[in-house]
């Protein structure tokens, strides 16, 4: 018998330190897709040491589904062993989860085990470095069951949270000719938002708010935290963002609010003070028209100060009608889309 050797494939040795993880999804009749991660290994239907969250996560959702569980001290370090990649885990997690919402014929999927180990060496942005030989987490084994070939496309799972709405992004030039980006609000906005305020004079705050709001009070952490991050299919915040890294700074602010059980939202909008008067107030208010007739909303207000001149001409140009509110002494715009 003559035995022909075409090639062969050789990996690295696993390295035999470090942790057993689980990392899956599967379909929950009233919430779709469903997040897991936890212990992996053997022993995980023993343990049991587990977490679950709903897609698409971001890095601040995939960190405290990590924390949930009793793995995640051992993930830190324990006993004089160096901690695990948290940072890059948290991306894993991210990329996952976006996975999963991006190809809905999945059904379910887990990745068991997922061996990550401790961070050692510097990783290049070009992925090498140390950790190219010693890769901080690897997938052993995977398992992925998809729909039935019959399933209409209507008829698969949607999840339960919105995803990051990337349609509503959008490149533009300050008349100063520096670019921008506008684009929703996320969650790992909160430390752009409270530089923002700290940028905000008296008088741009009163005309925003209708009172006087001091900063520790609009920066507080409880309330940055419901503003960032929201549910897109109820509220929808575009910011405007210069530069890049961490040299970004958020310029202005605009979000439109649904009312509950309505079709109607209340328009706002907040201009960095240094960046007035530059044409960012006008097309801001382009697109929140734009996202609001996309999303099907039937009517626009506003209520303004009687002292906010701009205000009231930045909406009447954009078609609003201007009328004195009944019930107090603001001033009332509205702006029908039907």
């Amino acid at each position: 018998m003559i035995l022909l050797l075409f090639g062969v494939t050789v990996q690295p040795m696993v390295p035999p330190d470090g942790y057993e993880l689980i990392l899956g999804s599967s379909i929950d009749p009233q919430f779709g897709p469903v997040l897991l991660f936890g212990l992996g290994g053997e022993l995980v239907e023993v343990f049991q040491d587990r977490a679950l969250g709903l897609p698409p996560l971001n890095t601040t959702l995939a960190r405290r589904m990590m924390e949930k569980t009793q793995i995640y001290q051992a993930l830190k370090g324990v006993r004089g062993r160096q901690s695990v990649d948290l940072r890059g885990l948290e991306k894993l997690l991210v990329k996952f989860s976006r996975l999963v919402i991006e190809q809905p014929w999945i059904k379910e999927i887990d990745i068991n085990p997922l061996r990550v180990t401790p961070s050692l060496g510097h990783v290049a942005e070009d992925g090498t470095g140390d950790a190219q030989r010693h890769r901080c987490a690897i997938a052993l084994d995977a398992r992925i069951i998809l729909h039935s070939a019959d399933t209409l496309a209507e008829a698969l799972p949607k999840p339960a949270i919105r995803p990051y709405p990337h349609q509503y992004e959008t490149q533009w030039t300050l008349k100063t000719g520096e670019s921008v980006m506008i684009r929703p609000i996320q969650p790992e906005d909160e430390p752009l938002i409270v530089a923002f305020h700290r940028t905000l004079s008296d008088e741009s705050v009163y005309m925003r708010y209708a009172h006087v709001f001091k900063l520790s009070g609009r920066t507080a952490h409880e309330r940055l935290t419901r503003i960032c991050f929201i549910d897109y299919d109820h509220e929808m915040a575009l910011v405007v963002e210069a530069g890049a890294g961490d040299e970004r700074a958020i310029l202005a602010v605009g979000r439109l609010s649904q009312f509950p059980g309505t079709q109607t939202v209340e328009l706002s909008m907040l201009v960095s003070d240094r960046h007035q008067h530059q044409g960012i107030g006008t097309q801001l208010m382009k697109m929140l028209i734009m996202v609001a007739k996309r999303e099907k909303i039937s009517q626009i207000v506003a209520e303004i100060l009687p002292e906010n001149r701009p205000m009231q001409q930045l909406c009447r140009r954009h078609g609003f009608v201007i009328e004195r509110h009944q019930l107090n002494d603001m001033v009332k715009a509205i702006l029908n889309l039907d």
